[in-house]
């Protein structure tokens, strides 16, 4: 069997920060060999809370992911997951929705906009106190669209809350129903 998998980063989180760095080791473990780790750049300013900024920067990742892309033979492949973080979300749902790629999905820390997409099947991981979101929001779209959703108290959107520890057992908990997940016959 041959398995894809693609990372879509955030802005500023890149893939090897540690839910993108853990989240693919554990991927590699569960037979998604294939991979494709996106790179992109914005550097707009004052994105939180201005819908238009966020669009421009939306626009900007997305042709920047799709030209990285281009050239992709997803029917070569027996299973293909989309692995993202933040705005990386967003562009996966949209990526994925353009060209009828039948996927699965993990979002850590996804954003509203993110579910503006149906989504046949994905997980997501937030944090309560994540000031890039629209937490109960994202909750309430996730629920909606029947995709599990895990919170974290105290957490914010890197999944931390400044104590190691704790960050730590976070990171660890993420990556054990990130593993029974995808250990998971597709359904």
């Amino acid at each position: 069997m041959r398995n894809l998998m693609i990372l879509f980063p955030g802005i500023g989180y890149h893939c090897d920060k540690p839910i993108l760095y853990y989240g693919k080791k554990i991927a590699v473990m569960n037979g998604y060999k294939d991979c494709i780790s996106l790179s992109y750049s914005y550097d707009g300013k004052n994105l939180r809370g201005n819908t238009a900024e966020m669009e421009k920067a939306f626009n900007s990742l997305y042709e920047q992911a799709e030209k990285q892309l281009d050239g992709v033979e997803f029917n070569q492949y027996d299973e293909i997951l989309f692995v993202s973080k933040s705005i990386g979300t967003v562009i996966a749902t949209a990526y994925a929705r353009k060209y009828s790629i039948e996927c699965r999905m993990i979002f850590y820390t996804p954003l509203a906009q993110t579910y503006s997409y149906d989504v046949e099947e994905g997980i997501a991981f937030i944090g309560m106190k994540d000031p890039w979101s629209d937490v109960d929001e994202v909750i309430h779209a996730s629920r909606k669209q029947r995709i599990p959703i895990y919170v974290y108290e105290d957490a914010n959107h890197s999944l931390e809350t400044g104590q190691v520890i704790q960050d730590l057992d976070i990171l660890k908990d993420v990556m054990i129903k990130t593993n029974n997940y995808l250990s998971v016959e597709k359904q």
